[in-house]
Parts: C-alpha cells; structure tokens; sequence
C-alpha cells in the first residue's frame, strides 16, 4: 500500500474571494462531488446542486454562471489534487527514477479501490459520451495526468523519443484506469488489487527500462 494519499479536491483560493465566498465556493464543489459518487450524473443538475449545498440556485449563480463552469472548476480542483500527491512522490528524495515511479503506480491503483474514484471517473466518462464540453475537460484531465508518468520514464530511459513516451504514458495510465471496473470500490477483484499492483509495478518499470523507440516503429 502506498504511504502517500490524495486529497478529495484542491481548491485554489479565488483572485479577490473573501472568506465567506470562498467557504461558498468550496461548499459547493464538494456538494457536487458528493451528488456525483453517491448518486451519479443524473443529479449534478444546478438545482439539486444548490439543495445539497444549502443555497437556492440564485445563490448558487453568484459562484458559478452555468453548470459548465462548475464542471470545470470541480475537475481542475480533482485534478489539482492528484497533481500534489503526484509531485511530492516525484521529488522524493534519495528515491529512484524506478522507485518513484513504483511509488507512483502504487498510489494510483491504491486511489482506485476507493469509492470516490471508483464512482466519479465512470461518471464522467459516461457524460463524455455525450457532452462534448465534458469530452474535452477529460481529456484535458488526464493530459495533465499522465505529465507525471512521462516525466519518470524519461529519466529511466532518456534515449526513448518524446512520441514513445507520450504512448508509454498512455499505455500505463489506461492500464491502471481499466482497473477501476474490475478491482476498484466494491468490484469482485478488488481483495487481488495487492497482486495486480505489484504486477503493474514491476512490468511498468521494466518497461520503461527496456522499450527502444524503434520497437514501436511501424513498418
């Protein structure tokens, strides 16, 4: 199991929020993750939102104008929040390109078996199908997630070209997201996520050791 943990959301203070409208906008972006876990993307309409919330919908536009808005501000803070735990496993220090990137993994499949990251990704991954808007945050999303990923494989293995890392990094990061419906919160391999985490440890870093930008060169 991973020693390091990822916080719910990281909310970046508003330019010029007071305190009481930053406590409202908080408010209301854990209101919003909260709705969408326990009772999916049917109930993240602006209404039911501001219910959970405590606030009619008048009040509720005061921090937020539309409903995108607040999609985007609720992924960024999801994202922001991934992005500090994945920065200090980087920086450890004295740690191995090859350990921190063990650590990395450990932390990302650790994350899955949880019911916050086993319910919210789905979701969002549903709505994708749909909604273009949310199409491109997720894809924004986990552009942003895999900058981790590419960055430790390009100290493991420097001579591999920037295109072969782009793909390594995609490859891990589907990989261990793939995970999420058979060993996440309450699926029927989750008591095997000890075992299926060590395997992509191990064949991750070997990986990233062994693999030639020619051996993904197409003929």
């Amino acid at each position: 199991m991973s020693n390091f943990i990822v916080p719910d959301l990281k909310i970046t203070p508003r330019i010029g929020g007071y305190a009481r409208g930053q406590d409202g906008f908080e408010q209301i972006l854990r209101s919003a993750l909260s709705l969408l876990v326990d009772h999916g993307a049917s109930a993240l309409t602006l209404r039911r939102i501001a219910t959970e919330s405590g606030m009619n919908v008048g009040s509720l536009n005061y921090y937020f104008k539309s409903k995108e808005e607040l999609i985007r501000e609720l992924l960024n803070a999801v994202i922001s929040s991934y992005e500090e735990a994945f920065d200090e496993i980087i920086h450890e220090p004295g740690a191995s390109a090859e350990a921190r990137l063990e650590n990395l993994v450990a932390l990302i499949l650790d994350d899955i078996t949880t019911k916050k990251t086993t319910r919210f990704f789905p979701e969002l991954w549903a709505m994708s199908n749909h909604d273009s808007f949310v199409t491109e945050r997720m894809n924004e999303l986990y552009e942003r997630a895999r900058v981790s990923l590419n960055e430790l494989v390009a100290e493991i293995n420097p001579g591999l070209s920037a295109e072969a890392r782009e793909i390594l990094a995609l490859f891990m990061s589907a990989s261990m997201e793939g995970m999420t419906l058979f060993a996440g919160y309450e699926k029927p391999w989750v008591a095997k996520m000890p075992l299926i985490q060590l395997l992509a440890r191990k064949s991750f870093v070997e990986l990233a050791r062994t693999l030639r930008t020619e051996d993904l060169m197409t003929s």
